[in-house]
């Protein structure tokens, strides 16, 4: 609007030169062509109005409709991974941009409010974090990029889609952090949607580019040079495309010529999880963790089953549970792994939740060479920590904790709570200090950690089973249960047979409390063995 006004005053003062000096005919005749522009400047501001309005409208109503579905059941809406990356994307990336439409003409209302929010609005790391999310969750249950483009996950068909856009910022998320591997799943899957015929800003030759140079990347020249020739057919003129096929055409010949093989077509089978190897990495059980993640290769045989029980427990006779023993099932015959059934309350889960949502952070690992807390990789999760002053909720589950094992919690670690939430995870790890970190523990004053009692405090629709790789046990959450294992042999040694993860949870949110029970307390409770392993 102020533009169309200083056009209009620009061309006024002229008229008024004109009207003192007795107009002619012929300049009279400008001023109307002038007058013509300037109603057609006016009618492409309307238009550019209009079009801006449209804009925010089809905004309006596509995330109206949304968040009535997402309001009506927060928890179940962001259960779906698809869900929990997209609400990540739409609040990092795409509101940015309608802000920046709404700017073309500032709107107070509007900017304020965005002002205020964006305060807790996600950022670029959280984006790029549910977007590895995903991969992980890829990875792990081994769903290809179709099934998470449509939503298809175990036991879930919910309309939450990925679109080219989201399939290709997924690729470019891989290729930012050198992980060509996915990098080449994601940006097939934005090539395939886009040739059946989805609209997207990211073109065919983006797509391409990215797509050709990943799977060179990944070892297979011959798909690499025909992807680059699509490339070049579809952009002629494209800056790295004419060079890139060079120099892969040029390898590829090398290679055939040292290994005097003749050059084969490329493959026309479409690229599927699978069709290349994923790189290894730092965690040699990789495969097997993942695989008991998913189910696969439990140890749990007839004979083993056969030695499994359930009983009631008395606490050696406590006083607070000879009215109500607690319900006890064997997991796992040695180590001895035991269940809890009943052991919180809905109310009491809820409560402990409430308590701790304000205080959620990124939980940390202890790096054993400074002995400092830090984030890491492999621990996806967000914790708090609950003491007994905060509510007398956190009083009795102390104290069930203590009735139930028979051992001195005073000594022990705070209540910690944590949850896990799209693609969430702890990867293989042990509770206890090793050799090789003395001090771990040193700040406490209270020895190694004797034991873990685990809390379950919510179901899980899919995924977030706890798993001991080197046992090849699956312990899958139940909300209200808790399971309860020593990290300890009595000798004080540690029991490397614990090593246990926190599987990355494919649907649902997982939350669960645990407390870390120590040594220094325990002497008349749990006396010392005599050899290394009793």
């Amino acid at each position: 609007r102020s533009l169309c006004f200083m056009y209009v005053v620009v061309h006024l003062a002229p008229l008024a030169h004109l009207q003192d000096a007795s107009v002619s005919a012929g300049q009279m005749t400008d001023l109307i062509h002038t007058e013509k522009e300037l109603v057609q400047s006016l009618r492409d501001y309307i238009k550019a109005e209009e079009s801006k309005l449209a804009a925010v409208k089809s905004w309006a109503n596509k995330l109206d409709a949304l968040t009535r579905v997402s309001t009506s059941d927060p928890e179940g809406y962001l259960a779906h991974p698809v869900n929990a990356y997209k609400l990540m994307k739409r609040l990092n990336t795409e509101w940015s941009e309608l802000e920046t439409l709404v700017l073309q003409n500032p709107s107070d209302g509007f900017i304020s409010n965005m002002s205020v929010h964006r305060q807790v609005f996600p950022d670029a790391e959280d984006e790029t974090g549910a977007a590895k999310a995903l991969m992980r969750l890829q990875d792990t249950y081994q769903l290809d990029s179709e099934a998470f483009s449509r939503g298809k996950l175990p036991g879930m068909h919910a309309n939450a889609l990925l679109t080219v856009d989201d399939c290709f910022d997924m690729g470019k998320t891989g290729y930012n952090d050198a992980d060509y591997y996915h990098a080449v799943l994601w940006m097939q899957q934005a090539l395939k949607q886009l040739d059946g015929g989805e609209e997207s800003v990211a073109s065919k030759a983006d797509i391409l580019d990215y797509l050709s140079y990943s799977v060179y990347q990944m070892g297979d020249l011959p798909r690499a040079i025909e992807l680059t020739r699509r490339l070049v057919a579809t952009t002629p003129g494209h800056q790295r495309a004419g060079g890139n096929l060079r120099y892969f055409e040029r390898i590829l010949t090398k290679q055939l010529s040292e290994q005097d093989q003749d050059q084969q077509p490329a493959s026309e089978e479409p690229i599927l999880l699978g069709t290349y190897q994923r790189p290894k990495d730092h965690l040699p059980e990789r495969e097997t963790y993942e695989a008991l993640c998913r189910g696969e290769g439990l140890q749990m045989n007839d004979a083993r089953r056969s030695r499994l029980f359930c009983r009631l427990q008395d606490g050696r006779r406590n006083p607070r549970l000879l009215l109500r023993p607690m319900k006890e099932e064997d997991e796992w015959d040695s180590p001895h792994i035991v269940r809890y059934l009943e052991v919180l309350s809905h109310e009491e889960t809820e409560k402990i939740k409430e308590l701790a949502k304000p205080r959620l952070a990124r939980a940390t690992v202890r790096d054993p060479k400074t002995g400092l807390l830090t984030t890491a990789n492999y621990r996806v999760s967000k914790s708090a920590w609950l003491e007994e002053v905060d509510d007398p909720v956190i009083v009795r589950v102390n104290q069930r904790i203590e009735d139930i094992t028979g051992l001195e919690v005073d000594t022990a670690e705070l209540l910690q709570v944590a949850n896990y939430g799209v693609g969430g995870q702890y990867e293989p790890h042990y509770d206890f200090s090793r050799k090789d970190e003395p001090d771990a523990f040193k700040r406490l004053g209270t020895g190694n950690r004797v034991a873990t009692f685990l809390n379950y405090m919510s179901d899980v629709e899919a995924g977030g089973a706890t798993v001991f790789p080197d046992l090849g046990a699956a312990i899958w959450p139940r909300k209200g249960t808790a399971v309860f294992w020593f990290n300890l042999f009595r000798s004080g040694e540690g029991d490397y047979r614990t090593r246990h993860a926190a599987c990355p949870v494919l649907v649902g949110s997982k939350w669960v409390s645990n407390k870390w029970i120590h040594e220094r307390g325990q002497e008349f409770r749990r006396p010392c063995g005599l050899t290394e392993e009793e």
